[in-house]
């Protein structure tokens, strides 16, 4: 039986969660300002990496000791302007105490773009200076709070948490480079949300985290962070600042309306703040 918890508030303030009660931290905030997720959601730059350094803090805090924190995130081409994402949220995690553990490469299919406006400036400019690369690549950043202790784990835990060795060889989660198939345009639960792939929190959750325990998205989106959760046997806590995801995440995850499923009694608890407006405030 799993527990699942969905907040619909500002993720800066994890005023429900108590310190050091997750196992597991796996997000991916929102693009800053991009028009197909969010758009003008930020005031300005300075303004999104404060809500980061709010969240990292938070993570920081509700993460127990040698735990993972995992951040999909990359840098952002907005009005012409490049901002260097990655650099500054590494920054940001490790001035909230993480450690920085390691940065994997997600690749997305060679197919996902073809030439655009961007990268054909060349084509019809063939010269010198008039390159601009289109991007098929974001990063899986890793943190760690502290050491983590392996005799901690009792030994049934840890087999029932057995990774699946061939799976991991078969399709090379031992690399710095993920090849994974993104979520594609018009899939009926991610209109208008930037969803990562099921696969992104599968290989994460099954890596960092045992059965049992807890897994946290600060950014939950449509819930594919809780279903992948949920489905690993692990307890899952989302949240997010738009109310009106509350149908498509209890369908994602597998809830439809029912605040528990009699048959494997696993719950959903939802809780809305007083005054969520969409919007943060740095």
């Amino acid at each position: 039986m799993t527990q699942h918890k969905l907040i619909i508030g500002n993720s800066m303030s994890m005023e429900e969660i108590q310190d050091e009660s997750v196992h597991l931290m796996v997000t991916s905030p929102p693009y800053f300002n991009a028009p197909y997720d969010y758009k003008g959601l930020f005031k300005n730059y300075d303004q999104y990496l404060g809500v980061l350094n709010r969240v990292a803090k938070e993570t920081y805090r509700v993460l127990k000791k040698g735990r993972i924190a995992v951040l999909n995130i990359d840098d952002m081409l907005v009005n012409g302007e490049k901002f260097p994402i990655v650099a500054d949220a590494t920054k940001i995690f490790q001035s909230a105490g993480f450690r920085y553990r390691d940065r994997i490469i997600w690749k997305k299919p060679d197919g996902y773009l073809r030439i655009s406006k961007r990268s054909g400036v060349l084509l019809q400019n063939p010269y010198p200076m008039y390159f601009y690369p289109d991007n098929l690549l974001e990063s899986i950043l890793i943190f760690q709070k502290g050491t983590f202790d392996y005799r901690l784990i009792p030994k049934d835990i840890k087999e029932a948490s057995k990774i699946d060795t061939k799976e991991f060889s078969e399709n090379k989660w031992y690399m710095t480079l993920w090849e994974m198939t993104n979520v594609l345009p018009g899939s009926p639960l991610e209109k208008e949300i930037a969803a990562f792939p099921e696969e992104l929190p599968y290989r994460i959750i099954k890596l960092f985290s045992y059965v049992g325990e807890t897994v946290l998205d600060p950014f939950v989106g449509s819930g594919t962070t809780m279903k992948v959760a949920r489905q690993l046997g692990r307890n899952s806590i989302g949240i997010e600042i738009k109310k009106s995801l509350i149908p498509i995440i209890k369908k994602k995850i597998g809830f439809d309306g029912q605040l528990s499923l009699d048959e494997q009694g696993d719950t959903l608890e939802i809780i809305v703040r007083e005054n969520v407006k969409y919007g943060c405030v740095g």
